[in-house]
C-alpha cells in the first residue's frame, strides 16, 4: 500500500505543478500515470512542439516545459506509479480513499486529485483493411522521437495542425516528406499553411490535395502506399518507409467516469467558486479534465486551479490549523530531502 497526503492522477503539466504548491505545504504527493513517463501530452504526443502562453518563456518546447516542471519539484520527492490507469475508487469510513490502478498497485490518501488531462486517448484511424499489419512497423498515430524518421520517406495524413506543423518539422529532417489531404483547404493555422505552400515552392514538401491514401503495400514492413485523387479514378503508388495518419485523438475518461463523479461533456465538473472540487468531498478535478462556468484549457489555467486546490486539501487534512501563506521569494523553499532554498536576506529585510 503506497500511502500519501495527495494521490494526483495523472502528470502531466497541471499534475506536476501540483506537486510544487502542495510541497510548499509540506503535504507529499504521488502520481499515477497510465503513461510510462512524467509529462502526459507534452512528453507523450509533441515533446518537440513548442508552446507560446507559459508566463516567462516567450517559446518553450513542451519536452522542457516537463523537463523544467520535473526538476522543479525535485526537492519534494514525488512518488511516481507509471505505466499503469487508476481504475477503482474505494471510500473509506475516515473520508480517505484507496486507489487501485489496472495492475493491482494500492494507493491510500486522504486527498484525490484528477489531474488526467482530456482522459486518455485512441488515435482516430482511418479505413484500411490491413492497417493493423503495419502499426508498429510503418504506420504510426503520433511522432515521439523525429530523429527516429532522419533520411527516411514519410507520408502524413491530416489538415489540422499537428499534420501542417510535422510536415514543416520534418521537412529537414526525412529525405521526402509528402502531405495527403481530403480538401485543398486546411483547419490549421494560416501561417502554418502559408509554410507548407513556400515549402511545396521550394521542392521540400509533396502536397497531394484533394486525396487520400486508399491502401498498404508491403511484407513484414510498409513499403508503399497508394494515393488516390478525391473524385477522380485516377491512383498513384508511392514509395515511402512510413505513413503516420495525424487524423486526432478521440479523448475518453476511461474508468473514473464509473466513479461516481458528476460528468459534463466528457469532463468532470467542479465548483469553481473555491477549489475545484467535485460532487464527492476529497476528490478534486484539475486541468482539462474539468469542467465549470468559463473554463479555458490551457495549462496557466491547470496551474491555477492546482494552487487553490492544495490550500483547500491541506485544510480538508489539518481542519485545526491556520496556514499563513507566505511568498517564496520570503519564506524561500524547504524541500523533504532537507534542502533549503532561502530567500535573499536583503529581500527578506526589505519586507519587514
Amino acid at each position: 500500500m503506497i500511502k500519501t497526503d495527495i494521490l494526483i492522477i495523472g502528470a502531466g503539466p497541471t499534475g506536476l505543478f501540483a506537486v510544487f504548491e502542495a510541497g510548499l505545504l509540506q503535504l507529499k504527493c504521488h502520481l499515477i500515470d497510465a503513461l510510462a513517463q512524467p509529462g502526459g501530452q507534452c512528453s507523450e504526443i509533441y515533446p518537440k512542439k513548442p508552446i507560446y502562453d507559459i508566463p516567462g518563456f516567450p517559446e518553450v518546447l513542451a519536452g522542457d516545459l516537463v523537463s523544467n516542471l520535473m526538476e522543479q519539484i525535485k526537492p519534494f520527492q514525488p512518488g511516481f506509479t507509471l505505466g499503469e490507469r487508476a481504475e477503482h475508487i474505494e471510500k473509506l469510513e475516515d473520508g480517505s480513499f484507496i486507489v487501485t490502478t489496472n495492475k493491482g498497485t494500492r494507493h491510500h490518501a486522504p486527498i484525490v486529485a484528477i489531474a488526467g488531462g482530456l482522459g486518455s486517448f485512441e488515435p482516430r484511424k482511418p479505413l484500411l483493411t490491413n492497417l493493423s499489419k503495419y502499426e508498429d512497423h510503418g504506420v504510426a498515430y503520433m511522432i515521439k522521437d523525429p530523429e527516429h524518421y532522419r533520411n527516411k520517406r514519410v507520408v502524413i495524413s491530416g489538415g489540422g495542425d499537428s499534420a501542417l506543423d510535422w510536415s514543416i518539422f520534418l521537412a529537414d529532417v526525412a529525405s521526402e516528406i509528402t502531405l495527403v489531404h481530403r480538401r485543398n483547404e486546411f483547419r490549421g493555422a494560416l501561417d502554418s499553411v502559408e509554410k507548407v505552400q513556400l515549402l511545396k515552392n521550394k521542392g521540400k514538401i509533396n502536397l497531394i490535395t484533394p486525396a487520400e491514401v486508399v491502401a498498404l503495400h508491403g511484407g513484414d514492413h510498409l513499403i508503399a502506399v497508394t494515393i488516390g485523387k478525391i473524385g477522380q479514378e485516377d491512383e498513384q503508388v508511392l514509395e515511402t518507409d512510413y505513413f503516420i495518419p495525424l487524423f486526432g485523438l478521440s479523448p475518453k475518461l476511461g474508468p473514473i467516469a464509473d466513479w461516481g463523479l458528476e460528468i459534463e461533456k466528457n469532463a468532470i465538473k467542479v465548483d469553481n467558486s473555491l477549489d475545484y472540487q467535485t460532487n464527492i468531498p476529497g476528490i478534486y478535478a484539475i486541468g482539462d479534465v474539468n469542467s465549470y462556468p468559463g473554463k479555458l484549457k490551457l495549462i496557466l489555467c491547470g496551474f491555477h486551479e492546482a494552487t487553490l486546490m492544495c490550500q483547500s486539501a491541506y485544510q480538508r487534512i489539518y481542519p485545526d490549523k491556520k496556514y499563513v501563506m507566505k511568498y517564496t521569494t520570503v519564506g524561500g523553499i524547504q524541500g523533504f530531502d532537507g534542502s533549503i532554498k532561502e530567500a535573499p536576506k536583503a529581500v527578506v529585510k526589505a519586507i519587514e
